[in-house]
């Protein structure tokens, strides 16, 4: 059977705020249906039928669980358009594109939105179980008298809401704790990751100058940048920060680690066919994705560098090196995660101790990230990969030609890399 090519046609997101500032008030369904809407007025949508729309949010309310259809059906899209939910921590987005371009290349549908939203804002809190089981036992009753017994059973730190935390169920450690461990087990120094960090910083400034975002950001509730871009930032302010995670002996800092954020996403895929028919440019190409998974509670050095597997993976499947790409687009959750990652794929023997044959190459740092990344825009969980797909789109769709590398870490140590070619 031959595949289609899938083609990015188009994208949208609306600016990025860090959680309890622009957004405060916002759900899921707001942001999702503010970066929605851009994306139909953009591409004249409007009564169009879609093949289907896939995306999602890491956090969600339990009143949420068909998140991206109600959303849909808030639109103008046709309102026969399915949709589904799917989730895998930060890599939602762009699993979500995945998802869409397989069924493309399939020939199942002719095209699809992918995206992503998180208002961590709204975040949910859990309740104790003595406090879930009184309350449940209490709707059963039928009297008043019954109803308060059961309220009164619950003790009163059983009443207090349990704040999310971000820790992974198997080692009880936030995600800035184990990268910590990774800091130091690779031997990352602080003036490298607030280097990293400045410079994200200083590309997004730079970007937002030359109006390259102009055609890609909706401006949402009165936001019309991403609110986490520091421009006045330094080295020296960046290295006065004090550490983060482990306060005595850290070198994460709320300067090179990503904040909860706010935030949506949207990439339009299609067929060829179909972005003819409704006359849209042909942006890039996905052509190889990979997923990968890797063990974090023995290894807890290694929560976020499954990507070193599916990199490792997909580059042999495409037949290609790392070093012939002509942008480099790396999820900064933290400047550490990005710096490991790097070494591990730069040294032959860090590369072995991952089981690969040889190191995958060295990544030129000057096509890093070269508009900004994570640590500039920050970083809502299920909308940054449909940020990052869509700048590396652009990038090759005003190069007019090349090859783009995609690697996105997440949580429970999975991870995605993704080849765009134009």
């Amino acid at each position: 059977m031959e595949t289609k090519k899938v083609a990015i046609v188009g994208y949208n997101r609306i600016p990025f705020a860090r959680m309890n500032t622009a957004y405060s008030e916002k759900g899921n369904q707001d942001l999702l249906l503010a970066s929605l809407n851009g994306l139909i007025d953009r591409y004249q949508l409007k009564g169009k039928l879609l093949g289907e729309v896939a995306g999602g949010a890491v956090i969600k309310h339990i009143s949420e669980s068909n998140l991206i259809r109600e959303t849909v059906m808030n639109t103008s899209l046709d309102p026969a358009t399915p949709a589904c939910d799917l989730q895998q921590a930060c890599d939602t987005g762009i699993e979500a594109a995945i998802y869409i371009g397989s069924k493309i290349a399939l020939g199942q549908i002719e095209s699809g939105i992918a995206c992503g939203v998180e208002a961590m804002s709204n975040i949910p809190f859990e309740s104790s179980p003595r406090l879930r089981k009184a309350l449940l036992k209490a709707n059963k009753e039928k009297s008043v008298f019954g109803k308060l017994k059961q309220l009164l059973s619950p003790k009163l730190k059983d009443w207090m809401p349990i704040p999310y935390k971000g820790q992974e169920p198997k080692t009880g450690l936030v995600m800035g704790e184990h990268t910590e461990i990774t800091a130091k087990y690779y031997k990352i120094s602080r003036e490298d990751q607030d280097e990293l960090a400045f410079r994200s910083h200083q590309n997004m400034a730079k970007a937002y100058d030359e109006g390259f975002f102009d055609d890609m950001i909706t401006p949402a509730f009165g936001l019309e940048k991403d609110n986490n871009l520091r421009r006045d930032t330094s080295l020296e302010k960046l290295s006065q920060l004090k550490p983060a995670f482990d306060k005595q002996n850290g070198t994460l800092t709320a300067g090179n680690s990503t904040p909860f954020t706010d935030g949506a996403s949207a990439i339009l895929l299609a067929s060829e066919e179909w972005a003819k028919a409704n006359d849209l440019p042909i942006l890039a190409y996905i052509t190889f994705s990979e997923i990968a998974g890797i063990e974090y509670v023995e290894n807890r050095q290694n929560l976020l560098l499954a990507p070193v597997f599916a990199a490792d993976r997909m580059l042999r499947k495409a037949g290609m090196n790392l070093e012939d790409f002509d942008y480099y687009e790396i999820h900064e959750a933290f400047a550490a995660q990005v710096l490991a990652t790097l070494k591990i794929w730069e040294n032959d023997d860090l590369a072995k101790q991952f089981g690969l044959e040889k190191a995958l190459g060295k990544v030129d740092r000057n096509k890093l990230n070269v508009k900004g990344s994570s640590l500039a825009a920050a970083h809502p969980f299920a909308a940054t990969g449909g940020r990052i797909i869509a700048t590396l789109a652009k990038l090759l769709n005003e190069k007019g030609s090349g090859k783009g590398f995609i690697s996105i870490c997440a949580a429970r140590g999975q991870g995605v890399t993704m080849i765009l070619e134009k």
